[in-house]
């Protein structure tokens, strides 16, 4: 991860802070292990207004579909591969000004229920590696369901009942080993789990412990100004990104070291740029999916790993070295 600048350092910075476009793919809500999509991406562009619209009328030109706004689904298509890898070749128009950061659902979901739980994230790790070869394929859903349901904002029924009825079985039914050392770890945790749950009575929180897209924001912030010159981001128009969580943003941004001068809201059709994003983030998701599940395309792999942020939220080992993203642990 970038290290934080310190104030002399953005102070030596000149110029005015360039406008990073952004945009994300595989968003469902707090729905981690039951949506549509394992992996949720988030894509940012470095490229000036005239350049970006020259990129996309150069994709159109090169599809021809009729469709009135192009979407990463139409380079997916196997008859448009051609276009899909000069768009992430080094001669073509974001290489070098694009990044995407990628976060692993499920990896993302052990990660935050054990963190609350127990504030350990190596145990996270120790659980994600070794908890689907210790519990089976049945039992390690049924663990990630209840975990996801724990920490989302919705009340469905008794969550905090449901994780530790699936602890405590998990428990009973599995041959000792690490994994089972932290499912023993969590089975005395209902204290906190119960207090979590009551802060939701006074309201949701502001920012809710299972949403990818506010996170990913402030990486990108600081991603982008890691040489110490801050920048402005420009961001599709998302339900999310409320004037609150706006503020959020922003100020967690400053407090961590990014820096970010704002952030303002555009319809993605109405900005090449933002357009530019939304085709990178739909594209890296599903080969990031791909190559997750066992059936990644070497060459599109190998074309993506220069995007891909060195401090995206993998937990797949195999997945996570194919496409560059540096895995936990």
């Amino acid at each position: 991860m970038s290290r934080s600048l310190e104030d002399g350092e953005r102070a030596a910075a000149t110029g005015p802070a360039p406008e990073i476009a952004c945009d994300e793919s595989g968003s469902d809500g707090e729905n981690l292990t039951g949506g549509n999509t394992d992996v949720f991406a988030h894509a940012s562009v470095s490229l000036p207004v005239p350049a970006a619209a020259a990129a996309v009328a150069e994709i159109r030109d090169r599809i021809r579909s009729p469709a009135e706004e192009y979407k990463a689904t139409h380079l997916l298509r196997e008859k448009h591969r051609a276009v899909l890898e000069w768009l992430l070749t080094p001669d073509g128009p974001i290489h070098g000004r694009a990044r995407v950061h990628l976060m692993e659902k499920s990896f993302f979901v052990v990660d935050r229920a054990v963190g609350l739980l127990l504030g350990d994230p190596a145990a996270a790790v120790t659980l994600f590696r070794a908890g689907r070869r210790t519990f089976g394929e049945e039992g390690w859903r049924a663990f990630l369901e209840a975990a996801n349901r724990l920490l989302r904002v919705r009340h469905d029924g008794d969550p905090v009942a449901a994780f530790y009825g699936t602890v405590d079985a998990l428990r009973r039914d599995s041959p000792r080993s690490d994994a089972a050392e932290v499912l023993e770890r969590l089975a005395a945790t209902r204290p906190r789990a119960v207090s979590y749950r009551a802060g939701f009575l006074a309201g949701p929180p502001l920012v809710p412990v299972l949403n990818p897209l506010l996170p990913a924001i402030v990486r990108t912030a600081a991603l982008w100004s890691a040489d110490g010159r801050p920048v402005r981001l420009v961001h599709d128009r998302q339900n999310m990104l409320t004037p609150d969580r706006i503020a959020w943003i922003e100020e967690t941004a400053r407090r961590t070291g990014a820096g970010l001068v704002g952030l303002r809201l555009v319809v993605a059709r109405e900005d090449a740029r933002v357009q530019v994003a939304d085709f990178l983030a739909g594209i890296a998701r599903k080969i990031a999916s791909d190559e997750l599940n066992g059936r990644g395309d070497p060459a599109l792999t190998l074309l993506l790993r220069p995007y891909v942020d060195p401090a995206s939220v993998w937990g797949d080992v195999r997945s996570g070295a194919l496409l560059a993203a540096p895995v936990a642990g």
